[in-house]
């Protein structure tokens, strides 16, 4: 099992490309406030720094990559004394037709975008996420793959072709894999969800519980499945997951229930069953208590 697709399929991901943003004054610098979106930039010409509040500004080399998860408020600037002009502002002079930051100077040129996540879904995965991440060196492949994604997305944005939405859509979730690819190639992860992502023994265990969420799993078959005593397998697991096993097993029994609720046709007991549960009664109690509704009213609300 793919276990990080079978995560990212329940996310409810929504991703906005930016056209591409062409500069050509040094004076240049943009601000994005704070906000539940998550941002990445990628520069694929000339010069640009980002900065987090107070922190020591970071320069960017030709194609590579800042990716902000949690929306961190943030500046990117061609130099970092720049002064900067709200991103709002940017965009409605851009819309307009009179573009801000146009001269004489060097070009450069910005890929950006943000994803969109779905705010009831707190999976470790997004939490454990750091501020800033900056990918700075990439396998030729992925280099490739990203050079070429980033060719059609300019295309598919200059032009109202049939499908460009959809195109646009499925296009920025594999920018969406492809950083999270290239950072765990290039970070010595040892903290956090990516920990258990790249831990064999752990991450055995979570592709267990995901490709048999139904199963009446126990602390000593996961340990054993991990290959490590039980002691040794609920600390490791909680120290990288951030959840103990069991509770991260409920957490994502709620998170499939939820997906099965919204899209599909099955009735309560059905979903119930198929999260672990045959008791639709105990399974309606703790919904509520987890999701703050029943799952009936959730589904209600949420019905794809």
């Amino acid at each position: 099992m793919d276990l990080l697709s079978d995560i990212l399929e329940s996310v409810r991901l929504k991703a906005v490309i930016y056209p591409k943003i062409i500069l050509t004054e040094n004076s240049w610098g943009i601000e994005v406030p704070h906000d539940d979106r998550s941002q990445f930039w990628r520069l694929l010409r000339g010069t640009c720094y980002l900065k987090m509040g107070g922190e020591t500004p970071i320069k960017m080399k030709e194609d590579e990559i800042f990716f902000v998860p949690h929306g961190a408020a943030h500046q990117i600037s061609g130099h970092p004394k720049n002064e900067c002009v709200p991103a709002e502002h940017y965009g409605r002079a851009l819309r307009s037709g009179t573009p801000l930051f146009k001269g004489a100077d060097e070009e450069t040129v910005l890929m950006g975008g943000h994803f969109e996540i779905d705010p009831s879904f707190k999976h470790p995965f997004l939490i454990s996420l750091p501020k800033l991440m900056h990918i700075t060196a990439m396998q030729s492949e992925l280099c490739f793959w990203l050079n070429t994604i980033a060719v059609f997305l300019n295309d598919e944005i200059s032009d109202e072709k049939a499908g460009r939405k959809v195109i646009l859509g499925r296009l920025a979730d594999i920018v969406f894999v492809l950083i999270i690819r290239a950072y765990l190639g290039q970070e010595k992860v040892d903290q956090g969800f990516l920990m258990a992502l790249k831990d064999e023994r752990i991450s055995s265990t979570l592709k267990s519980m995901h490709e048999f969420p139904d199963k009446d799993w126990t602390i000593e078959q996961l340990a054993t499945k991990a290959g490590m005593s039980r002691s040794l397998f609920c600390r490791e697991f909680k120290r990288s997951v951030g959840e103990t096993p069991l509770g991260y097993l409920t957490n994502w029994r709620i998170i499939k229930s939820k997906e099965l609720l919204s899209a599909t046709k099955e009735n309560v007991s059905e979903v119930a069953a198929k999260v672990g549960y045959q008791s639709e009664a105990a399974f309606n109690r703790l919904f509520k208590t987890k999701v703050g509704v029943t799952p009936a009213n959730y589904r209600r609300k949420n019905i794809v």
